[in-house]
């Protein structure tokens, strides 16, 4: 037997049915609203890729020859976008007036469908107007995002952030002689000077670092120790960079006493 409704309940049925499709109208309004990115906010930030924020990070321009890096982070508050977007960074305020020439910052570009990333900015030592500058005092240097018609700045702790800059080189105390098992880092890498050891830091990415006879580890991070027949390695790494080095400038490399720096040919 079918069961046939009264007119009055079909009205119901289609006045309803009218409000539902009015409900799934605006929804879908709201949705295309939320995917609008012309206007994000960019934060930056030094510490870790995860969001962990530092105070400030510090450079020290005595562990490159040449040019090293401090690592920040970027990350826009809303959703990716389908086209690259890019952004600066301007040095303001603490030392920047004095150190300007030695900042190096890129064209930062956050890629289409990423939110974020690691970037980098550079400070070359040999453009210190003075070689000796934060050698006993610190600098600070600040930075934030110029202005971009991409982004609006960050949220709070996130707008800018602080680099402290040192420059100071101690020579390590096992260069010249260290007590058995340990071996003394001339036996593989010469006569110490600054600038041989700045070379050394940029390219091994180690420092103060021991060479212990007994070690059976290649090395061993958390103690710092490298076993002999890597350091043999590190020296062989070093002969090369010094061999590039001087085939891609007009001038070999030459220590602050303006003598040849040199590796020996082979460790004794």
């Amino acid at each position: 037997m079918r069961h046939r409704f009264p007119p009055f309940h079909n009205a119901l049925c289609i006045v309803l049915f009218a409000w539902l499709l009015i409900f799934l109208a605006g929804c879908k309004k709201e949705e295309v609203s939320t995917f609008d990115t012309s206007y994000t906010a960019l934060n930056i930030w030094v510490g870790t890729s995860v969001g962990a924020v530092y105070e400030s990070a510090t450079y020290n321009y005595s562990y490159a020859y040449e040019e090293g890096a401090v690592t920040f982070y970027a990350q826009i508050s809303g959703l990716p976008a389908s086209n690259d977007r890019t952004f600066r960074l301007e040095a303001f305020g603490g030392d920047s007036a004095l150190m300007a020439n030695t900042v190096r910052t890129e064209d930062y570009v956050i890629p289409a469908g990423e939110v974020g990333g690691t970037y980098q900015v550079y400070f070359n030592t040999q453009r210190l107007s003075d070689p000796t500058l934060f050698a006993n005092e610190d600098g600070v240097i600040y930075f934030r995002m110029a202005s971009n018609n991409l982004f609006s700045i960050g949220s709070e702790n996130h707008q800018t952030f602080k680099v402290i800059l040192k420059n100071s080189l101690a020579k390590p105390t096992n260069w010249d002689s260290a007590n058995y098992p340990s071996r003394p880092l001339s036996k593989f890498f010469g006569t110490y000077s600054r600038v041989k050891y700045q070379f050394m830091i940029e390219h091994l990415g180690l420092r103060d670092f021991e060479v212990n006879y007994n070690a059976q580890t290649a090395y061993d991070e958390e103690r710092n120790v490298v076993s002999n027949s890597y350091a043999i390695y590190l020296l062989q790494v070093m002969q090369r960079a010094l061999k590039d080095y001087n085939d891609t400038h007009d001038t070999p490399l030459t220590d602050e006493q303006g003598n040849l720096v040199t590796f020996p040919n082979s460790a004794y």
